[in-house]
């Protein structure tokens, strides 16, 4: 990936090459996996060193996709996320930290189903790099995890054998592209 000039600037998320995942235990014994195709924001800072860098990313939750349409259309309902009342999810950070060559920690408020809570995702900079339109992009790779009832997300079935239907830690990768913005 080559290495290009940057400094402070406004980069915004592009959707067709950015993505936010999340992955749930079902039944206890295997891990159901979904994504939301609608994502956007933007990202205040250099890429060089994200220290100190301000980010804001809003998800369409009506895009989830979980690759099974019926299970998609219970989490779209109030059982989950509400769609209809609570239509995006937002995380807006509070701080960056470098913690290592390329890493950080990006603490900020995660609202998801009406409740905000702090969240720290541990991210890597996966570099920048001229496109070929002339652009300059960068990527950003996220990770954390959650427990989805501190969200309000409490639905569950107790099964027959013990246990329950979905797990409470969902853990959430989010992979960004961003596109350098003209000053």
């Amino acid at each position: 990936m080559a290495e290009t000039q940057a400094a402070v600037a406004t980069w915004t998320v592009d959707p067709a090459h950015s993505t936010a995942e999340f992955a749930v235990r079902h039944m206890m014994i295997s891990t159901v996996r979904g994504r939301f195709s609608g994502i956007s924001g933007q990202i205040v800072g250099d890429p060089n060193d994200w220290t100190g860098a301000t980010a804001e990313i809003v998800i369409d939750v009506a895009s989830v996709d979980t690759r099974q349409p019926d299970r998609d259309k219970h989490l779209r309902s109030p059982d989950f996320f509400d769609v209809e009342k609570y239509p995006t999810i937002t995380f807006k950070s509070t701080r960056v930290v470098k913690t290592g060559q390329g890493r950080y920690e990006i603490t900020g408020d995660l609202t998801i189903h009406g409740v905000t809570k702090s969240v720290t995702l541990q991210a890597e900079s996966l570099g920048q790099s001229k496109d070929p339109w002339g652009g300059i992009r960068a990527g950003i790779s996220a990770e954390t995890r959650i427990n989805r009832k501190d969200f309000g997300l409490q639905w569950n079935q107790v099964l027959e054998t013990g246990g329950v239907l979905v797990g409470d830690e969902v853990r959430i990768n989010v992979e960004l592209e961003l596109v350098r913005q003209s000053a």
